[in-house]
């Protein structure tokens, strides 16, 4: 068995048939470096970058794969994104917004999204605050009809993910949304406490990046 897959097998055993979905974030990986957990059966696989993720997945002909673009979208990228992607998990500015939407109606495809929440204040890393959530979630749903079915947060490492994680669920739960983007491979044991339904997990599953 490929160490690659017996990692993943691993973590799906911590998980115990909970009702969560792991993203193998496979960025910097090349397809033949992955591909053990694709013939495994695993589905749903992530990435940061629109132009790594187009010479990568093109050349792949399995139809059940699910991509998750992870990483900060430009708002010129939008249109390759909803071509290539099924989830977009970091939605977090209204022109990002009003691009999607417009390419979406263009390529007539919806995809699943979350928005993403700089839950630390950090200014080195993206996501809406809290205080423009609410404007800006009614926003994409009500105005632009995008199909919102999340939040998503990546905690600063200081310690207390569990502060951000909890507080980003009931969040996500008096937005009324179902779904939840946090937890990566250093931290999502504590995330899955707090009600976590897709975990990001990279390292853990393919070994470290060079």
């Amino acid at each position: 068995m490929s160490i690659i897959v017996d990692r993943y097998i691993k973590i799906k055993s911590y998980l115990n048939s909970k009702p969560v979905n792991i993203i193998a974030v496979s960025k910097t990986f090349p397809l033949e470096h992955i591909k053990p957990l694709i013939d495994h059966g695993h589905i749903h696989f992530g990435e940061n970058k629109v132009q790594e993720a187009i010479v990568k997945w093109n050349s792949n002909n399995n139809k059940n794969i699910q991509l998750h673009m992870i990483g900060k979208l430009q708002s010129n990228k939008a249109k390759k994104a909803v071509e290539l992607f099924d989830f977009i998990h970091s939605l977090d500015n209204e022109k990002l917004a009003n691009d999607l939407s417009k390419y979406e109606n263009i390529l007539n495809k919806k995809i699943k999204y979350f928005i993403q929440v700089n839950v630390g204040m950090e200014s080195r890393k993206s996501g809406i605050n809290y205080k423009e959530l609410d404007e800006f979630y009614n926003y994409c749903i009500n105005d632009l009809k995008l199909r919102v079915i999340g939040l998503m947060a990546i905690p600063p490492n200081d310690g207390n993910e569990e502060i951000h994680f909890k507080y980003l669920s009931e969040t996500n739960s008096l937005l009324g949304l179902n779904e939840l983007s946090m937890g990566m491979s250093s931290d999502y044991k504590k995330a899955l406490k707090y009600k976590a339904s897709f975990l990001r997990i990279g390292s853990a599953i393919f070994g470290e990046r060079s």
